[in-house]
């Protein structure tokens, strides 16, 4: 019987292909949306193994943050640009989730195993109903599989929609961003040390609003990831 489901399986494959999306080339055995050399070759950033980085730099004198990192460095006109524009604005959310394991592989034996608890970063009711899944979640849903480390998704939610972030300059984006962010569940954070990931980090303006609601509750500690940083 598995023969013939691998059969079929395969003939499949021959005429409608698994690609990569960043390259196009046919996917192999065990390669999941995105072929090995295009992991390999993403620009990863290594800043898991600095203490101090350009992530970690962005929040000094801002908010107290343990470790940060981001996977990998996004440059627009790269290869990897119409990958991330697939996983944010397209609905590719596997994207994150394939990106999310291969990133948490990367930093598991690092200080980051340090963490208890991991929380993205939540979107508003409005935007989630428009969009349809929170691309920060599947990203942590990937690092919460290679980690093993819990997900929360509910003690933590952004109480306030706000207006898109890109085009804000630095204080225009803390202002858009400032107690948007509310603690529903004080109990499950209490004495944790909780890994907050969002997606693409530039100025850190919203990774900062919800640090600075989560060290709020008491004993609580934050490091930050994120997937790329802009």
């Amino acid at each position: 019987m598995r023969l013939i489901v691998q059969y079929f399986k395969d003939l499949f494959n021959l005429f409608f292909p698994d690609l990569c999306i960043v390259c196009n080339t046919h996917l192999v055995s065990q390669e999941d949306l995105i072929c090995t050399k295009c992991l390999y070759n993403l620009p990863k950033t290594n800043y898991h193994k600095e203490i101090d980085n350009p992530v970690s730099r962005l929040f000094w004198g801002r908010t107290k943050v343990e470790f940060a990192t981001a996977f990998f460095r996004f440059n627009k006109g790269s290869k990897y640009q119409e990958m991330m524009h697939k996983f944010k604005y397209h609905g590719n959310k596997e994207i994150g989730f394939v990106l999310g394991k291969s990133f948490g592989n990367q930093i598991i034996n690092s200080d980051f195993d340090k963490i208890d608890l991991i929380i993205p970063i939540p979107l508003h009711k409005s935007k989630l109903k428009k969009r349809g899944f929170n691309q920060s979640e599947w990203i942590a849903m990937g690092l919460s599989e290679t980690l093993h480390k819990p997900l929360d998704v509910k003690s933590v939610i952004r109480s306030i929609a706000t207006e898109t972030q890109t085009r804000k300059g630095r204080y225009e984006r803390w202002q858009n961003v400032e107690d948007i962010f509310k603690v529903t569940n004080e109990k499950e954070l209490r004495g944790k040390h909780i890994l907050l990931i969002d997606d693409v980090i530039t100025t850190g303006s919203t990774m900062e609003a919800c640090i600075n609601t989560i060290l709020k509750v008491p004993d609580t500690k934050v490091s930050v990831a994120a997937l790329a940083i802009a």
